[in-house]
C-alpha cells in the first residue's frame, strides 16, 4: 500500500506502507527521530527509551539477517512507527527466526519503506525532531481538506509525560536475575536487558524494580548499590522520582545510565535541555577526561545535562567528541557515578562495558552504607 510521511512543518515523505493489521487505518502519530546504526534495528525497536517514536533508519538496507531469539531488549517494541529504504523479507543468517516485516507486523508497528531517509534525515538535523504520522495514501496523494485535518491532529499532539510509567516492571514488587555475590537494586525507567546481562556476567545479582518504588522498599532488599536505568520522555516530566532518588544516592554507590544519569544529575540540582536533534547511534565517540581514552559508544537520547547548570559537587567525567556535551558525571564527596552513553551497548561497541567493570569493583571494596555529607 503506498503511504507517506508527514511532519507537522507540512513534508511529505512518500513510500510503501506496511500496516500492522489487516483492518489499520492510521494515522500512527509520534515524534520522528533517525538514528545511524548499520546494524541492531531488532534492539532498537525493542528499546523502551524509543516510546512514543517513530523510527527513521539512516542505513539504507535494513533486515538482511532477520530476527532472532535472544535479541530484543524488552517484551515488545514501544516504536511508534519505523521508517527505511529498503526492509528484506528473506534474510540471510543462520540464527534468523523471522523477518523483519514479519517482527513489525507481529508487534503492530507501521513501517514506511522506500522512503528518502537521506533527505528526511536532513530536514530532522536541520529542524530537530518533528511530530510525524504515518498515513496511506490515496490515488491523487492527500486531498486539502485530509491534509488540513492531519496537520490540525499533529500540531494538537504531545508526546505523552507519563512513559516511564507505561514502560517500567508491572510487578510489584522486586524480580530477581542472577545468582551473584553483589546485590544491585535497578529501578526500571524503561530498562534494556542488556544492561541485567552485564550486570549477571560480572557476578552480580540484579533486582528489578519498578521505577516509583520508594527508597524505603529499595532499603528492605538491603542492596550492595543502586541502578538507574535508561527510558524514554523527558527527564523534566520525572520530577516525581527525584526524592527517592536523592534518598538513594545517600546511601548506596549508586550509577545512572542515560536517563538514570540525567535523574541522577537533576536530583543534585542540575538542569537538563534539548538536544538540536539528539544523539542516536552506535558509533558515537565519548573522551574519558580522566584518562584522555576515546571510547565509540551506542547512543539513544534527545536531552543533555546543562554544563551551566552543575553545582559544585558535580564533576564531569566524560564528553562527547563532536558537539562537546556532557557524557558523563561523578559526585565529589558520594560514590554516585552516571553515564550519558550505553555501556551495555545492544547494539554496538563494547568500548565502554568497563563503566560496569569499575563500578561493581567500587561496590565490592565498598560494601556499606554511605551516610550523608
Amino acid at each position: 500500500m503506498d503511504g507517506v510521511l508527514l511532519l507537522e512543518d507540512g513534508s511529505q515523505f512518500r513510500g510503501r506502507l506496511r500496516l500492522p493489521a489487516a483492518d489499520a487505518r492510521g494515522p500512527w502519530l509520534g515524534e520522528v527521530v533517525f538514528n545511524t546504526s548499520m546494524t541492531g534495528y531488532q534492539e532498537i525497536l525493542t528499546d523502551p527509551s524509543y516510546a512514543g517514536q517513530i523510527i527513521v533508519l539512516t542505513h539504507p538496507q535494513t533486515g538482511n539477517y532477520g530476527v532472532s531469539a535472544g535479541h530484543d531488549e524488552s517484551a515488545r517494541s514501544w516504536a511508534a512507527g519505523f521508517v527505511t529504504v529498503e526492509s528484506w523479507d528473506a534474510p540471510s543468517h543462520w540464527t534468523s527466526r523471522e523477518s523483519l516485516p514479519d517482527f513489525l507486523s507481529r508487534h503492530q508497528v507501521p513501517a514506511l519503506e522506500g522512503c528518502d531517509t537521506r533527505a528526511l534525515t536532513r530536514v530532522l538535523r536541520r529542524s530537530g525532531p518533528l511530530r510525524g504520522a504515518l498515513v496511506p495514501l490515496p490515488r491523487g496523494g492527500l486531498a486539502p481538506d485530509d491534509l488540513e485535518t492531519l496537520l490540525a491532529r499533529l500540531a494538537a499532539w504531545r508526546m505523552p509525560r507519563d512513559l516511564v510509567r507505561r514502560v517500567t516492571l508491572g510487578a510489584p514488587t522486586a524480580v530477581s536475575r542472577g545468582e551473584g555475590t553483589i546485590n544491585v537494586a535497578l529501578l526500571d525507567f524503561g530498562a534494556k536487558r542488556g544492561i541485567v546481562r552485564r550486570l549477571e556476567e560480572r557476578g552480580a545479582r540484579v533486582s528489578i524494580l519498578p521505577a516509583g518504588t520508594p527508597a524505603r522498599d529499595v532499603d528492605q532488599l538491603h542492596p550492595d548499590a543502586v541502578l538507574l536505568s535508561n527510558g524514554p520522555g523527558d527527564p523534566a516530566d520525572c520530577a516525581g522520582y527525584l526524592p527517592a532518588v536523592r534518598r538513594l544516592a545517600a546511601r548506596y554507590p549508586i550509577l545512572g545510565i542515560c536517563l538514570g544519569h540525567q535523574l541522577l544529575a537533576l536530583a543534585f540540582g542540575a538542569r537538563t535541555a534539548r538536544l538540536p536533534f539528539g544523539h542516536r547511534g552506535a558509533n558515537h565517540t565519548v573522551r574519558d577526561l580522566r584518562s584522555g581514552r576515546l571510547l565509540v559508544t551506542s547512543h539513544n537520547h534527545g536531552f543533555t545535562v546543562l554544563e551551566d547548570s552543575l553545582p559544585p559537587h558535580l564533576e564531569v567525567t566524560y564528553r562527547h567528541l563532536h558537539d562537546h556535551s556532557i557524557e558523563g558525571l561523578r559526585h565529589r564527596y558520594w560514590p554516585a557515578w552516571g553515564v550519558q552513553f550505553h555501556p551495555e551497548a545492544s547494539p554496538g561497541p563494547q568500548d565502554a562495558a568497563c563503566v560496569f567493570d569499575d563500578f561493581l569493583a567500587q561496590v565490592a571494596g565498598n560494601r556499606r552504607l554511605v551516610t550523608a555529607c
